[in-house]
């Protein structure tokens, strides 16, 4: 599986002077040094020692985000295989995360004591139709859903559409906008059976970025379809955002998931 961070190549550069799982590259000295460092780990079976080589590769010059990518025994073609959840990380994702709340009357207090960085309908509903999307989060109240699913086209591509499903179309304010800003993630099983999702930053100690890893490997296994058969997790990897992806054991994923 490609880490998410390498895009597909059709055709190889003519001066191709790596090779990694990802595909023909052109990368600089830190890169290659870094990819041989996952490439003599192996594949590794442990994830505490799976996050100090992730932090080892991550030389980027800003704080590298962590990512661990999934690919699953699932057909997504298929609705009853589709996997979708959420997971407050114990530690967040290191992001200051810019929430709108479409909301009316004392809902609109209520946003505004729980942290929301912009709160209102009708005038944010009309810039969000004039092109602004100045936010990581938007939740709604079920009430203003007739006006809000219209912007679907627009929110839906860029994974800000509330959802029932991931507790972002709800009329407890506080609670949405409180887990957004500790660091709750939605996940969601691509058109490839393919699962992304960020777990901290380079800086975050290894501890807090292995509670962070367990907690969403933990809810990654809770959301397996019942339709799903064979093996859930054919394939891991953990990654920093300009790193080389490091493999691991998806059999080590039950062993975590019962800390």
């Amino acid at each position: 599986m490609r880490p998410p961070d390498l895009d597909r190549v059709g055709v190889a550069p003519k001066r191709a002077t790596f090779r990694t799982t990802g595909g023909f590259m052109n990368h600089g000295k830190r890169y290659r040094a870094a990819a041989e460092l996952a490439r003599r780990a192996g594949l590794l079976r442990d994830l505490k020692e799976a996050v100090s080589l992730v932090k080892q590769t991550a030389h980027a010059k800003f704080d590298e985000t962590i990512v661990i990518s999934s690919h699953l025994g699932v057909d997504p073609r298929h609705s009853d295989q589709l996997v979708r959840g959420t997971v407050v990380l114990p530690h967040g994702t290191g992001k200051n995360v810019r929430v709108l709340v479409l909301c009316k009357g004392d809902k609109q207090k209520e946003a505004q004591s729980a942290g929301a960085d912009y709160y209102g309908s009708d005038e944010y509903i009309k810039k969000i139709q004039d092109g602004w999307l100045d936010v990581d989060a938007i939740v709604a109240t079920p009430d203003l859903m007739g006006e809000v699913g219209k912007l679907g086209r627009v929110l839906g591509p860029r994974g800000l559409m509330p959802n029932p499903k991931s507790g972002t179309v709800t009329f407890d304010v506080t609670k949405a906008v409180k887990e957004l800003k500790a660091g709750k993630i939605e996940f969601r099983v691509d058109k490839g059976a393919n699962v992304h999702a960020p777990v901290g930053r380079a800086s975050f100690s290894e501890e807090k970025l292995l509670e962070n890893a367990r907690a969403f490997l933990r809810e990654l296994m809770r959301a397996r379809p019942a339709a799903a058969k064979g093996h859930y997790v054919k394939s891991l990897t953990m990654s920093a955002t300009m790193g080389p992806g490091v493999a691991l054991d998806p059999g080590l994923v039950g062993a975590e998931t019962s800390h």
